[in-house]
């Protein structure tokens, strides 16, 4: 029963978890306040390689190397806000997409003896492994190794605080100027509120988000390596938010599993309809094929929901939606 279980398996995995948080931040930037932010696969990476990093070449502990890694996401935040917020949304778009290809560079190019050009940084996790709870006889349990699902366990769990701890900030007044901030800025402005500081709060909490996802891809893999956090990072989280609905508490969480689902079906599904053992004719469609006609046909099924429900799944159209017409 693969054509299921293995669905679930990446729907649950890290990576999924990695882009989950990613998609929450932007909820908050894009979602809640209206900011286009182009360059979440930068704070993803930040943190991620501020953690590797302090904790291989300076020995720092875990739980000081993640503080720090959310640290170097507010500076992110800071550089890509300060001189960009109080222009039009388009400039911070601009900026944060440029942002996160510079960074990218950065990682692959620059400080090898740091960050290892493209071969990454590994060897981090071992205090984190340390600290699995777990038993040896677990591996195999959901498709999942024992290291893999004590990184499941921590990133669920984080998820779930994000959630409920976003869940209780939109539902505050501070929440409610955001929101307000993307209907009318002009609005808001005239009664008083510091638009200006409420957009980088906002771009500094989803930002710190983000790298939190980061945190979560790099520990799954074991490795951190410049190439995960090109622009499809940003891109595909995006894709989640929109597909879920933005504006919404649960809407990256349900966006995010649905698409990894749909994503390891259709290969998992073209695999077995192809080569020796399948009824599809190799001149129409080979197994080296499947990886890209799967994004396709993922693809095809976003363009159909974003025609006939551009608010996504649970969005609500009188709030946001994206018109796709």
């Amino acid at each position: 029963m693969d054509l299921l279980t293995t669905p679930l398996h990446d729907a649950f995995a890290p990576i999924a978890i990695s882009f989950v948080l990613a998609a929450i931040g932007l909820n908050i930037h894009y979602g809640y306040t209206g900011l286009l932010n182009f360059g979440q696969a930068a704070f993803a990476a930040v943190g991620a390689y501020g953690m590797a990093v302090m904790i291989v070449s300076f020995d720092v502990p875990l739980v000081p190397a993640l503080l720090l890694g959310l640290v170097f996401a507010v500076l992110l935040a800071l550089v890509m806000g300060l001189p960009t917020l109080r222009l039009r949304a388009d400039y911070l778009a601009i900026v944060t997409i440029a942002v996160a290809e510079i960074a990218r560079l950065v990682f692959s190019t620059s400080f090898k003896s740091y960050f290892n050009a493209r071969d990454g940084v590994q060897g981090f996790t071992a205090d984190f492994r340390a600290l699995n709870p777990y038993p040896d006889d677990v591996n195999g349990v959901l498709g999942f190794s024992r290291n893999d699902l004590w990184v499941v366990t921590v990133g669920w769990v984080l998820v779930a605080l994000v959630l409920v701890y976003v869940a209780l900030l939109m539902r505050s007044p501070w929440g409610r100027v955001l929101k307000s901030i993307r209907e009318d800025e002009d609005a808001v402005r005239s009664l008083g509120k510091n638009v200006y500081s409420y957009k980088l709060q906002a771009l500094i909490l989803g930002g710190v988000i983000g790298a939190m996802g980061g945190f979560i891809g790099a520990l799954g893999k074991g490795s951190v390596q410049p190439d995960s956090f090109n622009t499809d990072f940003t891109f595909i989280a995006f894709t989640m938010l929109i597909l879920g609905g933005a504006a919404r508490v649960m809407s990256p969480v349900v966006g995010a599993v649905l698409f990894w689902f749909l994503l390891t079906f259709m290969d998992v599904l073209l695999k077995r309809i192809t080569g020796d053992d399948g009824f599809v004719p190799g001149w129409l469609l080979n197994p080296d094929q499947t990886g890209n006609v799967r994004f396709m046909v993922v693809g095809l099924v976003l363009m159909l929901l974003m025609i006939f429900r551009p608010q996504g799944i649970f969005g609500d159209k009188k709030e946001l939606a994206i018109d796709a017409r």
